[in-house]
């Protein structure tokens, strides 16, 4: 159990999902260490192996082909891309369709470009690597573990609970959505973390292709206004009050 007299030590965990929206890079902002939960099972067409990029022609979504015949069970790090979709190629020629005229193409293509270029077969090390890529593009500082390098065997909020534990977290940040199962479990309580649920509302930043549309992937965010990405981000965080 974490020491009390100890400085607080806030933790967050969530999948490694594909270009994740900014909300999920505020959450990384607000905690001290960020846990990827890998070792969940993969779900098919899910956050996890998609998300979307604004077009001329509206949202489009952006998909990682993933080979799931015979692996009902397969977590998220075992998920293998389907070498035959070329699919680093096909995404890079989505993006730049996309973003050609955004005022920082550029610089954020020469940083996320190698990543899809080299995208291998793990669709984990690929998700992973571009959240790492855009928080780099941001400047955001982001002290981040995979749960899989983490030698816990619980399921649910016990598994939260284990997992904070094991990194030295009093504070747990919890996205609004996990309300669900968090809300009454006495697992967190018990191990002597607090509960704070996230709370951010969405910021707004000038875009291609006509009036604002949300919840696009941070990769809108950076095309756009790179220079301005951080402070842009960190103006939706609103105060969390501890369950």
């Amino acid at each position: 159990m974490p020491d009390s007299q100890a400085q607080p030590r806030s933790l967050a965990i969530m999948q490694p999902t594909f270009l994740p929206w900014v909300g999920y890079f505020a959450l990384m902002d607000r905690v001290d260490r960020f846990v990827f939960l890998d070792d969940v099972q993969f779900d098919k067409r899910s956050w996890q192996q998609r998300n979307r990029i604004k077009t001329a022609n509206g949202p489009l979504w952006l998909t990682v082909p993933v080979l799931t015949k015979g692996r009902r069970d397969q977590s998220i790090f075992e998920a293998q891309i389907q070498p035959e979709a070329r699919f680093g190629e096909a995404a890079l020629k989505t993006l730049e369709h996309a973003y050609a005229r955004a005022e920082y193409f550029a610089p954020v293509m020469d940083r996320i470009a190698p990543v899809f270029t080299n995208a291998g077969e793990g669709l984990c090390n690929l998700n992973i690597s571009l959240i790492q890529s855009i928080c780099d593009l941001i400047g955001l500082p982001a002290e981040t573990v995979r749960s899989s390098s983490t030698p816990v065997n619980s399921t649910k909020a016990q598994r939260l609970a284990d997992l904070c534990v094991a990194h030295g977290a009093t504070d747990y940040i919890s996205p609004p959505g996990s309300r669900d199962y968090l809300d009454g479990d006495e697992a967190l309580e018990q191990a002597g973390v607090s509960l704070h649920y996230f709370a951010y509302e969405h910021p707004q930043w000038p875009q291609l292709h006509g009036e604002f549309q949300p919840y696009m992937s941070a990769l809108d965010l950076v095309m756009n206004a790179l220079p301005d990405a951080l402070e842009i981000l960190r103006s939706g965080h609103r105060p969390e009050v501890a369950v």
